[in-house]
């Protein structure tokens, strides 16, 4: 499989935020500068070009106002007409923000090397991901040979409930935070081993308290199987983690915990301390 996917092939979350009442009601709350959010934030479900009514419908606002904040956006570089003119696609200066958001986040740098050296250790896809309420982010990514373009692409998602970082994140939170998380999940099952119980998410998180780490056999993906541990800051607190994924066909789920269970708690202690 190669190319470019929406969001639904990779399980990938919306960040994107619902105005509640206490935002809307805040005085240093700006409402244009959250509409052009919305505008830019209608993308995260497309897998095509899209025209300004689908902007306008998926934003939830206005053609009109639609219309002004797509033009904005589009003079400033943000948006831009696709090659073939079916549409509007997010423009050149994104990249520029995802640049300073990466280079300027003090997990990032420092854990390369140690990332490089897990994957050359384990010869898997090694992945780190950062914690955004309900989902992770992945913000560095590392695939074996094998994998296929969208393996590589940062800035995918994944829930936390059922995915071996999420459990591991999950288990470094006090019990009311980690059970108010998951009962906000939507909690779908993307294949039959997917865990949607509450009970059965937190008891996942207490083996990883206990041993580390924790395995996570076809959460997301048939034939899939990953290991993942959280990275703390000085506080104890969870801020990342740092997941090794798998094929089944490749390995037993006891072969691969021994082979990979002590390189990532090295890494991630490590990531700790940067």
């Amino acid at each position: 499989m190669t190319g470019f996917v929406n969001r639904s092939h990779h399980h990938s979350e919306s960040g994107a935020r619902k105005l509640d009442d206490a935002i809307e009601n805040d005085p240093l709350f700006l409402r244009a500068t959250a509409r052009t959010m919305m505008v830019l934030s209608a993308f995260h479900e497309a897998d095509r070009p899209m025209s300004l009514t689908e902007i306008a419908r998926t934003a939830g606002l206005d053609r009109s106002s639609t219309q002004r904040i797509v033009h904005t956006l589009r003079q400033l570089g943000y948006l831009q007409r696709d090659p073939h003119d079916r549409g509007y696609i997010p423009g050149i200066r994104i990249y520029d923000h995802i640049f300073d958001a990466m280079r300027l986040n003090d997990l990032l740098q420092p854990a390369v090397p140690l990332l490089l050296d897990l994957r050359r250790n384990v010869n898997e896809r090694v992945d780190l991901s950062l914690i955004d309420d309900l989902r992770l982010v992945y913000a560095a990514r590392l695939p074996p040979k094998r994998e296929v373009l969208h393996a590589m692409l940062v800035g995918l998602s994944v829930p936390i409930y059922c995915t071996s970082a999420g459990w591991a994140m999950l288990s470094h939170l006090p019990e009311d935070q980690a059970r108010d998380i998951i009962r906000r999940s939507d909690r779908r099952s993307y294949t039959s081993r997917t865990l949607v119980d509450e009970d059965a998410i937190m008891e996942k998180a207490s083996m990883a308290a206990q041993q580390g780490y924790v395995v996570a056999e076809e959460q997301l993906l048939p034939g899939e199987i990953a290991i993942g541990a959280a990275i703390l800051n000085a506080e104890r607190r969870p801020i990342a983690a740092v997941t090794v994924t798998a094929l089944l066909s490749d390995w037993t789920a006891e072969d691969f915990t021994h082979a990979v269970a002590p390189s990532l708690v090295q890494t991630v202690s490590a990531l700790g301390r940067a």
